[in-house]
């Protein structure tokens, strides 16, 4: 299906849309709406949506009818993910939502080239593909998933290389939040230049 994708991105693979209450970050606690693409090829072994990696599993869908969806809704903010979004060009999306007055959000592992314009960028980079240097400037906020104890070394090694302006956040993947959120508490604690995110749409039950 991917040579189906045209290179404009009038057309993408939705793999689901909701809207809901951001969970996890900078913007946690506020009303958005969730676009979230399929295909992937970082490969997180914990990933709890690993249905999104194969895009050829999501219908092709018009950026149009994804933008007239998103406009129904009270919340001004949309949050793009995946899988892993920018594999796709994002130009036209964007440029549409913003064009109605919608936020435009987005979550990347940073292994592609940016498209898209952006009102927030959360850079969530994973050790099993590399991020790109030139994502590192233009990050909002740095989003490192914290899976074991080396991984506090390895959100030190990317905070240098973000701007000064750009939050910093240690979030426990989910199947080992018992035990690295205590580990996690003390690292802020002692390292306050970062904080906590929790996936908190999991706590309340929600998408």
């Amino acid at each position: 299906m991917a040579h189906l994708i045209p290179p404009d991105g009038t057309l993408l693979p939705l793999m689901e849309e909701f809207y809901t209450i951001q969970g996890e970050g900078f913007h946690s606690g506020k009303a958005a709406y969730f676009i979230r693409l399929g295909g992937c090829d970082v490969g997180c072994h914990w990933c709890d949506v690993k249905e999104s990696w194969n895009a050829e599993l999501h219908p092709l869908t018009a950026a149009d009818v994804i933008v007239q969806n998103a406009e129904k809704y009270p919340g001004k903010a949309v949050v793009v993910t995946g899988g892993e979004p920018l594999i796709y060009n994002l130009d036209y999306l964007t440029s549409e939502l913003q064009k109605r007055g919608l936020k435009t959000f987005i979550e990347t592992s940073g292994a592609y080239p940016l498209s898209g314009s952006w009102d927030w960028i959360c850079l969530s980079p994973k050790k099993f593909k590399a991020p790109r240097r030139d994502m590192n400037p233009v990050a909002g906020e740095l989003k490192i998933i914290v899976f074991n104890k080396s991984d506090f070394a390895w959100a030190e090694e990317h905070a240098r290389h973000v701007s000064e302006n750009c939050k910093l956040y240690l979030q426990p993947e989910w199947s080992k939040s018992a035990e690295m959120t205590p580990l996690i508490i003390e690292y802020v604690m002692q390292n306050p230049k970062w904080e906590i995110s929790l996936q908190t749409h999991k706590y309340l039950n929600i998408p």
